[in-house]
C-alpha cells in the first residue's frame, strides 16, 4: 500500500492542500473569515444554487430515463445487445468537452433545433440537463443493471403466484433489493454532475456556472486564489459527504443479498409489453445518444462548399493561429499521454486494490474512499496545484511531459480500483495458502494464482483507464503545453475562437476522439462476460 499512498500524497493531496493554503493564508496566518465572506456574496450563492439544483435535476432525470434500460440489459437477450451496451457506454468515457460539443451541434449555434423550427430557443438549461443524462446513462445501466441481472427472479414470481400484481411484486420485492444499487448510481451521477465542468463551460456560457467552472474562472481568468480556495473547500466537503454515503451503499449492496449467476436470468423478450419496453429503450438510445453523436459527425463534414473533408484536411495546417503546431498533432499527443497514464493507473490502482483485498479495518475503508476523491475534487484545482507545487527539485516537473500523464492517471486509478476490487475479493484465499505451502514466493503465487483469474478484469480496467485518460480536461487545460495540446484542450480552444473554420475543426477533432473511445469500448465488450466485472 506504500506506493499508492505515496502517489496520492504527492500528486493529489499536496497540490490541493497547497492551493487551499495559498488562498486562505495571508501574512503567515490563516484567514478563515474569508469563507463566510465568499459564501455570502450573491453571485457565489447563485453559483452554489445552480450547481446543486442542476445536479439534483440531472440525477432525477437520469434515473427516470435510464432505469428501463437497466432492466432491459439485465433481463433481455436480443441481437446486437453487446454492441448496444458499448454504444450506451461510449458517452461516459467521452471527454465532457466532446459531450458539450455534441449538444452544441444539436441545440446551439446553427443547431438541429434551429434548422427544424427556424428560431432560436432558450434551451440552455435543458441542453445541460440532457447532456448530463447522455453522459451518465451508462452509470445507471451498469450499476443497477449489473445487480438486477443477478437477482433471483423466482422471488418476484412467487409474489405474483400469491396474488400480487406485477407492479406490487416489483415494488415490494425487487425495488427494495435494488435500493442500494439505485442509491449508489444516484450518488455517482450526482457527484459527476455536481462537479461538471466541460459540459457547462461549453453550453452554459457566462450566464450559467457550476462550482467547478467558477473555480476555473476565479483561478485562470481573475487570479483570485482566496475565492477559488473557498469554493474548493465547499466542493471538497460536498464530495466527501457524497462519497461517504456511497461507500455505505456499496457495503450494503455487497453484503445484503444472495445473488445468482447473471446468465441464468436472461431470456428473449416475451409478449407485447416486453417488446414495447425494448423498443422504448432502443428509441431512447437513438434520440439521446445516437442523435447528438450523429449530428456531431455530420457537422464535421458540413463545409462551406458542401459536404467533404475540408475540416479534417485543415487540421494539418497552422494557418488559423489557434496552435503553435498543426491541430492534428493533438491526436498523437493524446494517445501517447493516455498510454503512459494507463500504465501508471494500472500499477497504482492494481496495488491499491490488492492491498484493500488483503487488509480490513476503518483505516483501509478510509483509503478506499480517498481513492475516489479525484473523481469529485476539482480537477482545475489539481491542475493549477501541479503548477505551483511541482516546480522545485526533486520534483521540478513543470517543463516535463510526464506532468500530463500523472494528472490523467489520477482520474484513471479509481476506475482501475473499482473494476479490480470485486474480482480480487472473489479469489479464494485458500489457493494462495496452498501455493505458499508448496513453496511459492508471494510474487510467484500472485503470478500463478491471482493473475490468471483477474487477467480479464485487468484488461478491462486498463481499457477504462485509457479512455478516461484520453478525455481528461479539467487538469490538463492548465498543464498541457501550447506546443503539445491534447485533443480535449484542442477542442475547447477551437470552440473559444470565432469563425466557421474553428468550429468545424472542433467538430472534426471531437469526431476523431469519439471514434477512438468507441473502438476502445467495443474491444472492452469483447472481453466482458455476462458476469458483472467490477462497478463500472
Amino acid at each position: 500500500m506504500a506506493l499508492p499512498v505515496a502517489f496520492f500524497a504527492v500528486f493529489f493531496a499536496y497540490p490541493v492542500a497547497a492551493i487551499v493554503a495559498r488562498g486562505l493564508k495571508a501574512d503567515g496566518s490563516w484567514q478563515f473569515g474569508r469563507i463566510g465572506e465568499v459564501i455570502g456574496q450573491s453571485d457565489i450563492q447563485q453559483v452554489l444554487w445552480f450547481t446543486t439544483w442542476q445536479a439534483l435535476a440531472s440525477t432525477a432525470l437520469t434515473l427516470l430515463i435510464a432505469l428501463p434500460g437497466a432492466y432491459v440489459f439485465a433481463r433481455f437477450d436480443f441481437r446486437g445487445k453487446q454492441v448496444l451496451r458499448a454504444v450506451v457506454t461510449v458517452p461516459f468515457v467521452l471527454p465532457t468537452v466532446v459531450v458539450g460539443t455534441a449538444f452544441l451541434a444539436v441545440i446551439g449555434r446553427g443547431g438541429l433545433f434551429d434548422e427544424l423550427w427556424g428560431m432560436r430557443l432558450d434551451t440552455t438549461v435543458w441542453a445541460i440537463l440532457l447532456a448530463h443524462v447522455f453522459f451518465n446513462y451508462a452509470v445507471v445501466v451498469r450499476t443497477v443493471g449489473g445487480l438486477w441481472s443477478q437477482l433471483d427472479p423466482r422471488q418476484e414470481e412467487a409474489a405474483r403466484m400469491l396474488g400480487a400484481s406485477r407492479l406490487t411484486a416489483w415494488r415490494t420485492v425487487t425495488l427494495p433489493a435494488l435500493g442500494p444499487a439505485v442509491a449508489a448510481a444516484a450518488l455517482m451521477v450526482f457527484l459527476f454532475t455536481f462537479t461538471s465542468f466541460g459540459v457547462v463551460q461549453i453550453l452554459g456560457g457566462p450566464a450559467y456556472s457550476t462550482l467547478e467552472v467558477e473555480i476555473y474562472r476565479q483561478t485562470a481568468q481573475l487570479l483570485d486564489l482566496p475565492t477559488a480556495a473557498v469554493l474548493t473547500i465547499v466542493q471538497f466537503a460536498a464530495v466527501g459527504a457524497v462519497l461517504a454515503v456511497h461507500a455505505w451503499t456499496v457495503r450494503r449492496r455487497e453484503s445484503a443479498l444472495r445473488l445468482v449467476d447473471a446468465s441464468a436470468t436472461v431470456r428473449r423478450p416475451r409478449g407485447a409489453g416486453q417488446w414495447s419496453l425494448l423498443g422504448f429503450v432502443l428509441l431512447t438510445v437513438a434520440l439521446l445518444i445516437l442523435l447528438p453523436l450523429g449530428v456531431l459527425v455530420q457537422r464535421s463534414f458540413d463545409g462551406p462548399d458542401g459536404y467533404g473533408f475540408l475540416y479534417y484536411e485543415t487540421l494539418r495546417s497552422t494557418d488559423g493561429g489557434a496552435f503553435l503546431v498543426p491541430a492534428v498533432d493533438a491526436i498523437g499527443n493524446s494517445l501517447r499521454y493516455a498510454v503512459v497514464a494507463t500504465a501508471i493507473a494500472v500499477l497504482i490502482g492494481g496495488l491499491a486494490a490488492a492491498a484493500l483485498t488483503r487488509r480490513a479495518g476503518r483505516l483501509v475503508r478510509g483509503f478506499d474512499a480517498l481513492l475516489m476523491l479525484p473523481l469529485g475534487v476539482s480537477a482545475v484545482t489539481v491542475g493549477f496545484g501541479f503548477l505551483i507545487t511541482l516546480d522545485k527539485p526533486p520534483l521540478d516537473l513543470r517543463a516535463s511531459w510526464i506532468l500530463v500523464p500523472l494528472a490523467q492517471a489520477l482520474v484513471g486509478v479509481p476506475f482501475v480500483v473499482r473494476t479490480m476490487l470485486p474480482v480480487l475479493r472473489a479469489v479464494d484465499g485458500r489457493l494462495r495458502e496452498a501455493a505458499a505451502v508448496l513453496g511459492a514466493s508471494p510474487l510467484r503465487a500472485w503470478r500463478e494464482v491471482d493473475f490468471p483469474l483477474v487477467r480479464r478484469a485487468l484488461l478491462i480496467a486498463a481499457g477504462f483507464a485509457f479512455a478516461v485518460s484520453l478525455g481528461e480536461f479539467g487538469a490538463t487545460v492548465f498543464i498541457a503545453r501550447p506546443d503539445n495540446p491534447t485533443l480535449p484542450v484542442a477542442v475547447a480552444r477551437l470552440l473559444g475562437r470565432a469563425g466557421d473554420l474553428n468550429y468545424g475543426q472542433a467538430m472534426a477533432l471531437s469526431t476523431i476522439l469519439m471514434v477512438v473511445c468507441a473502438v476502445s469500448l467495443l474491444l472492452l465488450e469483447r472481453l466482458r462476460t455476462e458476469r458483472t466485472t467490477g462497478e463500472f
